[in-house]
């Protein structure tokens, strides 16, 4: 059966003063049917955080449109893409009186089969119907806690030390970089990309039912309204990609 794609991707400040939160969707401009995700969820004062996330989409979109998937792999392209703007942030460190880091996320898809990338702790979900397939790992320090089996979910959410990132762009050591893929998709898979704005206040079966069951707009719009309600006017910046693949039913033909 054949599959369309719908794709949604929002933002909103949240309660904070200025939006450091960036994300992303382009196709590409030679190949149909290619398309590359990104969020970034920038840090650091005196609009340093925007100016990081800013580089994050810069690189994801220069390298997206020189990518060559005959002469490099899809893991090469996601790689350079934080690589490259985790050095580019290093180096406005030295030239101005900002801070400037970033999370990063990236996500592509390339005939048919996608791959991603990610540093920091904004999260890719890949979910099949209302299974959770996989979740990415957040490069925090209540995110080790929970690998050490020493705090649980709900601990972690209201942890003192959530926001202390063990690695991100911009920072004096190299980004951690997890890669993920998956060798095919089929009607009824969604991925979602997004900012702890958005994710600190949904499990993952919630998540995965809203998506599942709204088209990709709806859901978008239905995340950030749960969670400005939940955030109770204490609220991050909120960003957020969906991609979500939708069977295309045959018509028959009478005869």
């Amino acid at each position: 059966m054949p599959i369309t794609v719908e794709t949604c991707v929002a933002r909103h400040i949240g309660d904070r003063t200025e939006q450091q939160d960036r994300v992303a969707l382009f196709g590409h401009p030679t190949r149909p049917g290619m398309m590359l995700a990104v969020l970034a969820d920038g840090m650091g004062g005196h609009s340093g955080g925007s100016m990081a996330a800013e580089q994050v989409v810069l690189k994801a979109r220069q390298n997206f449109e020189a990518f060559a998937p005959l002469h490099e792999t899809p893991e090469h392209l996601l790689e350079s893409v934080i690589n490259e703007a985790h050095t580019v942030i290093r180096l406005t460190r030295f030239t101005s009186e900002k801070d400037p880091h970033s999370t990063a996320v990236v996500f592509l898809l390339n005939q048919g089969r996608p791959s991603w990338a990610h540093c920091g702790d904004s999260r890719l979900y890949h979910f099949r119907g209302l299974e959770t397939v996989y979740r990415s790992p957040d490069h925090s320090l209540v995110g080790e806690l929970q690998r050490k089996g020493r705090l649980d979910e709900a601990g972690a959410l209201v942890h003192p030390q959530r926001n202390v990132l063990l690695s991100c762009l911009g920072s004096e050591r190299e980004p951690r970089i997890d890669h993920g893929h998956c060798e095919s998709v089929q009607g009824g898979d969604s991925f979602l990309l997004c900012s702890d704005g958005l994710w600190a206040y949904f499990g993952d079966d919630e998540l995965a039912s809203i998506i599942h069951s709204m088209s990709a707009r709806e859901a978008a719009q239905h995340l950030i309204d749960r969670a400005r309600e939940r955030a109770a006017g204490y609220g991050d910046n909120i960003s957020l990609a969906i991609i979500k693949f939708i069977d295309i039913p045959s018509v028959g033909t009478a005869g």
